[in-house]
C-alpha cells in the first residue's frame, strides 16, 4: 500500500508541472496578424483573367479568420514592359476598379517586372520605368516599411536594369541596400521583420528545370544576384523571420539561418492558363503571432 501511494505522488508530481508549462506557453504566443500574400496576378481582359482575380479576392476575405492585411508582391498587371500607353491605361483600370469594389482590406504592395514601363521608345518621358506604377499605387518609393500589430515589415524594390540596360536583374542596388541596413538597425531587436520582395532573395525552385545534363543555370532576372550579401545582413539581425516573394510562379519554402524565404505560387498560375508546373492558381496565409513565430499555408482558390 505505501510503494502504491508513493507512486501516485510520484506521478501527481511529474503530471502537474507539464500542466503549468503548457498553460504557460499557450498563453506567451498569441496571434496578433493575419496576412494575406498575393503575387503574380498578371490582370488584364483576357483568359477569363478578372472573374478569377475576383474569385480570389472572394476567397481569401472568406477564410476563417478573415485577413487582417493583404500584401501583394508585384506583376500587379500583366505587362507594361513593352506595351502602349493605352493597353498600359486599360489594365490599370481594370486593376484599380476591381481593388475598390471587391477588396475591403488593406492593401499594400511592391513592383514586379513586368510593372515597369521599359519600352524604349518613352525613354525619357516623365512616367518611363516605375514611376507611372508608382502614381498608380500613390508610393514616392518603390521600397518603404512600415510597423504593424507589432511586426515591421519592410517592402523591397528588386527589379533594376541590368549593366548594359537591356534587360531586368535581381538585386537592390548600393543606395537602398543603406536604407535596408539603416531600416535593420534602427529597429528594436525585439521587434520580428517581415521582409517582401518580388524577385526571390532565396530559393530552391530553379533547381527543378527540365533536361539538366551537368550544372544548372540561374539566371538573374529569377532570383537576387546580391543574394549573399542580404544574407550577410539578416545574420547580423535575429528578428528577421520571414521573407516573402513571388516572381517564379511555384510554390516553395526555404529555411536557412533561422529565416524562412517562401515563393507563395501566383494568383494567375501559369498566367491563367491552368497550373504552373505542380503549383495551382493561389495565395498564401500567415498567421504572425507576438513571439515571432508565424503559420503559413498555400491556398487554391480554384478548387
Amino acid at each position: 500500500m505505501q510503494r502504491r501511494s508513493a507512486l501516485k505522488n510520484i506521478g501527481g508530481l511529474l503530471l502537474t508541472p507539464a500542466i503549468s508549462f503548457g498553460a504557460a506557453a499557450a498563453k506567451a504566443k498569441k496571434p496578433v496578424l493575419r496576412v494575406a500574400h498575393i503575387t503574380d496576378v498578371h490582370l488584364k481582359n483576357k483568359f477569363d483573367a478578372p472573374a478569377k482575380f475576383v474569385k480570389c479576392l472572394h476567397h481569401l476575405q472568406q477564410q476563417n479568420p478573415k485577413p487582417d492585411l493583404i500584401l501583394n508582391g508585384g506583376d500587379i498587371v500583366f505587362d507594361m514592359n513593352k506595351e502602349n500607353i493605352g493597353t498600359i491605361n486599360d489594365q490599370w483600370k481594370l486593376m484599380n476598379g476591381i481593388m475598390k469594389d471587391e477588396c475591403s482590406i488593406p492593401v499594400q504592395y511592391c513592383l514586379g517586372n513586368h510593372d515597369i514601363w521599359w519600352n524604349e521608345n518613352t525613354r525619357g518621358q516623365a512616367i518611363y520605368g516605375k514611376k507611372y506604377s508608382l502614381d498608380q499605387l500613390k508610393l514616392s518609393l518603390p521600397y518603404y516599411s512600415f510597423i504593424k500589430a507589432g511586426w515591421k515589415f519592410i517592402i523591397l524594390d528588386s527589379v533594376h536594369l541590368d549593366i548594359d540596360g537591356t534587360w531586368y536583374i535581381g538585386k537592390l542596388g548600393d543606395e537602398q541596400f543603406k536604407w535596408l541596413e539603416d531600416e535593420l538597425k534602427a529597429t528594436d531587436a525585439s521587434v520580428p521583420i517581415l521582409v517582401m520582395s518580388h524577385i526571390p532573395i532565396l530559393t530552391a525552385t530553379l533547381m527543378i528545370e527540365d533536361d539538366i545534363v551537368n550544372k544548372w543555370q540561374m539566371l538573374g532576372g529569377d532570383m537576387h544576384t546580391d543574394t549573399s550579401k542580404i544574407i550577410k545582413l539578416f545574420y547580423k539581425h535575429p528578428n528577421v523571420k520571414l521573407c516573402l516573394s513571388g516572381h517564379i510562379h511555384l510554390k516553395d519554402r526555404v529555411e536557412y539561418n533561422n529565416v524562412t524565404y517562401i515563393c507563395d505560387g501566383a494568383v494567375s498560375g501559369a498566367w491563367w492558363e491552368g497550373n504552373r508546373r505542380e503549383t495551382a492558381p493561389g495565395y498564401g496565409i500567415i498567421d504572425l503571432y507576438d513571439d515571432g513565430t508565424f503559420n503559413d499555408k498555400y491556398v487554391n482558390y480554384l478548387v
